[in-house]
């Protein structure tokens, strides 16, 4: 029997998830392949490399450097998240990787980009972080539009790949798993609002079709949402959700709001961990 993680983005939400997979590997579920979106690729990659805390560790200690992310990062490297201290310093110096372990895994990882040229998702499996492109692939998964500089890899410019597929659904049940476990970020109440249209069609003009996956988001998010209820109340998947709303900001720089949302991922997920064992036997 094989097993399915999901992981969405949602930027500093992303610590729910940290919380998460921390339970996770602390309690020894097993888990074969991850297909992560975003934040959820960018944290769930420590499943991968089984760095239990690290997500936390290095938010906390480094959210109010200026060289971590946002304005300041924004107008000197045109990227809210800093690429030289994020994908250099953190990853090698700082909090490293652990890049043969990692390497070593059998768990298959994919991110999830948004091709900017032709405004749909990619899939692509990621399995050295040594190679550099491999390591620029988890790098646009999260790169937000409008402040993030596409990132280029073997020819194709990229973005977040929440932008394309929040929730890859279809991506994963088409995918060799016997059981499924999707991550959400947001309560089971949240669906996704319109978005102002014009801004993203001036903004990205010369990429017609990234402009108007944007601009679909909602609708396209709030399906994905439809499908995630609909195959849980069949007991085809397993849904592990905040079960309550906190407020933390995109880029969040107070670590106790950190804190707390990691500490609300670990929470939910020991509340459930019982049944979550029991849905992975079948």
């Amino acid at each position: 029997m094989k097993t399915g993680l999901l992981l969405e983005g949602g930027a500093m939400r992303g610590l729910y998830t940290a919380g998460v997979l921390d339970v996770f590997m602390e309690n020894d579920v097993k888990i074969d392949g991850i297909v992560g979106v975003s934040a959820g690729a960018l944290f769930g990659m420590n499943y991968k490399s089984k760095q239990i805390g690290r997500v936390l560790r290095y938010n906390k200690k480094y959210a109010k450097n200026k060289n971590y992310m946002g304005v300041y990062s924004f107008l000197t490297t045109g990227n809210i998240i800093n690429e030289d201290f994020c994908f250099k310093r953190i990853v090698n110096e700082l909090d490293p990787i652990d890049y043969d372990t990692f390497k070593k895994s059998e768990v298959e990882f994919y991110a999830v980009v948004t091709n900017i040229e032709t405004g749909k998702a990619e899939y692509i499996k990621i399995e050295d972080l040594k190679d550099r492109n491999n390591l620029e692939i988890l790098r646009a998964s999260g790169s937000m539009p409008f402040v993030s500089k596409p990132v280029m890899v073997n020819n194709k410019k990229y973005l977040d790949g929440g932008i394309a597929d929040s929730i890859p659904m279809d991506k994963i049940t088409s995918m060799d798993f016997d059981r499924i476990i999707a991550v959400l970020t947001r309560p089971e109440s949240y669906r996704k609002k319109k978005t102002n249209q014009t801004f993203p069609k001036i903004y990205y003009r010369k990429y017609p079709n990234f402009a108007k996956t944007i601009n679909n988001r909602y609708k396209k998010y709030n399906e994905e949402l439809d499908k995630v209820s609909k195959l849980e109340e069949e007991g085809k998947i397993f849904v592990i959700r905040p079960s309550k709303l906190l407020k933390i900001k995109r880029i969040e720089k107070d670590s106790d709001k950190l804190q707390e949302m990691y500490d609300l991922g670990r929470d939910d997920t020991l509340n459930l961990l019982n049944k979550i064992k029991k849905y992975l036997e079948g």
